[in-house]
């Protein structure tokens, strides 16, 4: 049954960071599905706004904007997702600035130990590869497979790149405190991205209680089990409950989009939240 007020996809990724649609083919993609809202969250990346909200303007779809921030909590890399913020807030406009020069530094660093280890790239093959996104592992991937270095994207990361293994540099992250004040201050709200992913129960719980706005209850990777458990986790501790895609193009995203959606409410409250 249709949604009396409509649905939306708050997770949603452009090639501004590591997907392969522009913004305004994400749009004319969510506004086919009959979306009210989506938020475009691209890594560490906020440079795809602009353009999709003003496109979203013209369609008659709602774009939130929006970011997914790498954040360090227990050792662990986990994501962060924030949403109504202002774009041009300062520190948060400087931040991501700082973050793209690190993405840089590291890939390069990365495509040296590759060279040390007899798979020379050249760095413009991987910059060619990121096109207009912040460069990451994922380009430097897509290179190894043209170059014959490995037969396909998933051996480069399981033998090369993947945390852990020998071609990886970690990445700069700020802890999820930061991040959340970071948010906040831009005047937005903050959600945890696919706790389903990495976390475990007690620290999703934990960090439900340390300022968090949002639980990502909805994702292609939460079971329907691990979906109910996060929408009782968020509804008991007062957060919202958001949900999206985690579309990044390709067969696999296309499978997704339209189908891991919430309630235009959720829309609603974030705006409440922000309208402060």
């Amino acid at each position: 049954m249709k949604h009396q007020n409509g649905y939306a996809d708050l997770h949603l990724h452009t090639h501004h960071s590591d997907g392969q649609c522009s913004p305004q083919e994400v749009v004319d993609k969510c506004s086919a599905y009959g979306l009210r809202a989506i938020a475009i969250v691209d890594h560490d990346e906020i440079s795809g706004l602009p353009e999709a909200i003003e496109y979203g303007r013209a369609k008659g779809l709602e774009v939130l904007t929006g970011v997914e921030l790498s954040v360090s909590f227990q050792n662990l890399d986990i994501h962060v997702l924030g949403y109504g913020f202002d774009c041009t807030h300062g520190p948060l406009v400087d931040y991501i600035a700082f973050l793209k020069e690190e993405r840089v530094k590291r890939a390069r660093r990365i495509v040296q130990r590759l060279a040390q280890m007899g798979m020379p790239l050249t760095f413009e093959a991987v910059l060619e590869k990121a096109g207009m996104g912040s460069v990451g592992r994922p380009h430097i991937a897509h290179a190894l497979v043209e170059a014959g270095y490995v037969n396909s994207f998933q051996e480069a990361f399981n033998r090369f790149l993947a945390d852990g293994r020998p071609a990886n540099i970690r990445k700069h992250k700020i802890d999820i405190t930061a991040a959340m004040k970071l948010i906040a201050e831009a005047g937005g709200v903050c959600a945890l991205a696919h706790p389903g992913l990495q976390l475990r129960d007690e620290q999703v719980l934990q960090l439900a209680k340390v300022g968090l706005d949002a639980i990502e209850v909805v994702h292609p990777k939460h079971t329907p089990e691990r979906v109910r458990f996060y929408r009782d986790l968020a509804e008991s501790n007062g957060l919202l409950a958001t949900g999206g895609s985690d579309f990044h193009g390709g067969a696999r995203g296309e499978e997704s989009l339209g189908k891991y959606t919430i309630p235009y409410e959720i829309v609603v409250q974030i705006k409440r939240l922000t309208a402060n």
